[in-house]
């Protein structure tokens, strides 16, 4: 057997180092006080990592039907996002799938939809669901890491454990293990699991617990011991309840998995391997719609398991329904894009015929909102449209709208893209919008040098301005990881207030070197081009279209950029050039440090009137937990973004399930993640800036809280604060 042929390798390599304990067996009953929970967890997390790496890749038949109630529903249910299009006086559904699973070491799903039928014709809850049937055990995370495994390394810092029972299940000792969460949060489960004594494997584990709106238990069966799916599920039971603003959805799952074929790493290599970064071979999500099938009758004769007494009760129920009210069936494309397009988008979607599809956010959730110590309340509100033209090329507009409150800031911005060679991320992009009120500081030293006896300078009104930006680009990946990208800058700012320059003495006229740097609006040309590297960049083929994934690298990019007078009227002529490098590296048990660094530089300036760094800039409308991860100043004023023609930047930020608040039981259940950040920026007059903060993420909202100091001395302290329910 496979499985016996890898334990002796491990074996003989353990015992060379004396590391390896032994295990019980059949000829020597342990009594209960023989052997402790710590032993026998002990042993479990010992093998874990172990058979979490020994499947590399298998393909299965994946069977799931679910029994959806709805005890509970009020006018709101309808605009719920993943949820499904109710049928007038029925509250209860059933729905079958039957799917081709392919699973690629370490975590890759791709999973293929063959057949569905159903009492309702909505996916999205059926397919928010998947995440609880692709679950590898033996990782030290459950649910996507979402949750920590009571089999993580670490997991007796989580959780307790106990030996519930003892028994035999042919010539193997099992022993039944309960764990239990120490501390009370959605990063956590409590349940049970079977630990077999052989090869001290899990043959079945039960947990539960909550992840965002939904609480579950999910039980899971492994395989027979002996047989190559050992080490993995073949059966699971899942239990859901959805709870939100008045509505419950109450959910029962079965899913059962026929491996076809399963390929095991059957011995331990210790020598480098060529890496392959290309994993198209693991990634297909496209469903053959020649073999797409939503029948009855062809689910009843593929249907593994039988259906229940009630089950076939609301078949029957449905079918009456349909002959009665000639309820039209789903059009194929519809049940196309309900099976597999959902699986990628939790948004409200609109798809026009022959023309695209349109996306927002859900009508429960229609803005992101925040609130900011230096910006204030935000609002933004973005849209998107989608078009899938031949040979995978697309094209996608998204318009954007937003508002600041505290500074009664409108912004717009219109953002779009064309992918003509998908094959090479060749990309056409064209942006236009108004940004950020900008301050530039230049114009009035500048005036401030001239004799001020010639005009009354109350009367020049030229800190903040209006932007207007327009951007052309192209780019192009030139290799596996190398990105060029070349385009055109134009601004066009215009005063707040309009500006007057009034003579003192109506008879000395006001000299031309000092009326031209009065205008009614300032215009600058700048071509730029930007390079971004991230080496050894794992990917994917989707179609002839490549889809780029991570890197244990980091990110380096140069972006240079030059401004030329004369062209469109414009006036300014400097060269900016930006460095940056920035790597996410996740850890074990849901923990992860993200660093980021910088400089940027403006020179051979002639006439440059407003500081604009790429990299170096704020946003004022709301940013959620994954946008720009510790890479803001959040309590800087905004004129500093402005008035320095160079800086050296450097963020840290470390992100954990538990850092302070498991200590506060009651009411920090809710939190998934708590972070700590440290900023330092280094400008003419700031040597240096520090800023240091403490956030924390929830499924409803995010929190952080900032204090910051400026030339090593404590300057302020303030919060941010972000609505984005079901953004995450």
């Amino acid at each position: 057997m496979k499985h016996i042929y890898i334990i002796f390798i491990l074996f003989s390599l353990f015992s060379a180092r004396g590391g390896l304990l032994k295990a019980q067996t059949a000829h020597k009953l342990p009594e209960k006080d023989q052997i402790s929970v710590d032993s026998i967890v002990r042993q479990a997390m010992f093998y874990a990592p172990f058979y979490e790496k020994l499947v590399r890749e298998y393909h299965a038949d994946l069977y799931i039907k679910g029994r959806l109630h709805i005890p509970k529903k009020n006018f709101g249910f309808k605009f719920l996002p993943k949820m499904f299009r109710l049928q007038k006086g029925v509250n209860e559904y059933v729905i079958e799938s039957m799917s081709d699973l392919h699973y690629t070491a370490p975590d890759i799903y791709d999973q293929k939809v063959k057949a569905s039928y159903g009492t309702t014709y909505g996916r999205s809850f059926q397919a928010s669901m998947l995440e609880y049937f692709h679950t590898n055990i033996y990782s030290p995370t459950l649910l996507y890491k979402k949750i920590i495994s009571p089999l993580a390394k670490n997991g007796r810092k989580y959780y307790k454990y106990y030996i519930e029972t003892i028994y035999y299940t042919g010539d193997n000792l099992q022993y039944k293990v309960r764990f239990v969460p120490r501390t009370k949060s959605d990063q956590l489960v409590g349940g049970f699991m079977v630990i077999s004594s052989d090869v001290w494997s899990i043959r079945e584990i039960r947990f539960s617990g909550r992840s965002e709106l939904i609480t579950f238990e999910n039980y899971i069966n492994m395989g027979e011991v002996g047989e190559d799916n050992e080490f993995l599920p073949v059966r699971y039971e899942l239990n859901a309840v959805f709870k939100f603003a008045g509505n419950v959805v109450d959910g029962s799952y079965l899913a059962s998995l026929d491996y076809n074929d399963i390929d095991l790493t059957e011995q331990v290599r210790w020598s480098k391997k060529k890496r392959k970064f290309d994993l198209t071979e693991s990634y297909t999500l496209e469903c053959d719609t020649n073999a797409f099938n939503t029948t009855r009758a062809h689910m009843d004769s593929v249907r593994p398991l039988p259906l229940l007494d009630r089950e076939v009760e609301l078949y029957n129920k449905y079918a009456l329904r349909l002959d009665s009210s000639k309820i039209p069936k789903p059009k194929n494309s519809r049940a196309l894009w309900g099976q597999v397009g959902e699986f990628l988008i939790n948004d409200i979607n609109i798809n026009l015929a022959n023309v695209g599809n349109v996306r927002c956010s859900p009508i429960i959730n229609p803005f992101l909102l925040s609130y900011g110590r230096k910006s204030g309340f935000a609002w933004r509100q973005d849209f998107k449209f989608n078009r899938l033209f031949a040979n995978d090329k697309l094209l996608r507009i998204v318009p954007r709208i937003g508002y600041n409150f505290t500074r009664k800031e409108f912004y717009w911005s219109l953002s779009s893209h064309f992918d003509y060679y998908p094959e090479k991320r060749g990309q056409l992009h064209l942006n236009v919008g108004n940004g950020n009120r900008i301050y530039s500081s230049d114009v009035l030293e500048d005036l401030k040098q001239m004799p001020d006896s010639l005009f009354d300078f109350d009367a020049v009104n030229l800190e903040y301005f209006r932007d207007l930006f327009f951007n052309v680009s192209h780019s192009i990946e030139v290799i596996n990881g190398l990105d060029i990208k070349v385009g055109v800058n134009v601004h066009k700012r215009t005063p707040l207030k309009k500006s007057k320059l009034i003579p003192l003495d109506p008879d000395v006229p006001i000299p031309p070197e000092v009326s031209e740097k009065i205008r009614e609006s300032y215009i600058s040309f700048a071509p730029n081009v930007r390079i971004e590297w991230t080496p050894n960049l794992y990917y994917y083929m989707n179609g002839k279209r490549k889809i780029n994934l991570r890197s244990r690298y980091p990110t380096f990019s140069v972006d240079y950029e030059r401004g030329i007078k004369g062209v469109f009227k414009s006036k300014g002529q400097y060269e900016r050039i930006e460095i940056d490098v920035q790597h996410h590296i996740p850890l074990n048990s849901m923990r992860s440090i993200y660093y980021r660094a910088g400089f940027g530089v403006f020179s051979n300036q002639n006439e440059l009137y407003f500081v604009d760094f790429s990299n170096f800039s704020r946003n004022n409308l709301p940013t959620g937990w994954n946008d720009e991860i510790g890479g803001l100043f959040h309590l800087l004023d905004g004129r500093w973004y402005n008035s320095s023609r160079k800086y050296v930047r450097g963020h840290l930020t470390y992100e954990a399930p538990f850092l302070f608040m498991k200590h506060l039981v009651k009411y920090t259940r809710y939190v998934q993640n708590e972070r700590l950040y440290v900023s330092t920026l280094f400008v003419p007059h700031l040597q240096p800036y520090i800023e240091l903060g403490y956030g924390i993420g929830t499924h409803v909202f995010d929190f952080g809280v900032f204090v910051s100091a400026a030339n090593w001395r404590y300057r302020e302290i303030g919060c941010k604060f972000t609505f984005e329910l079901f953004n995450r």
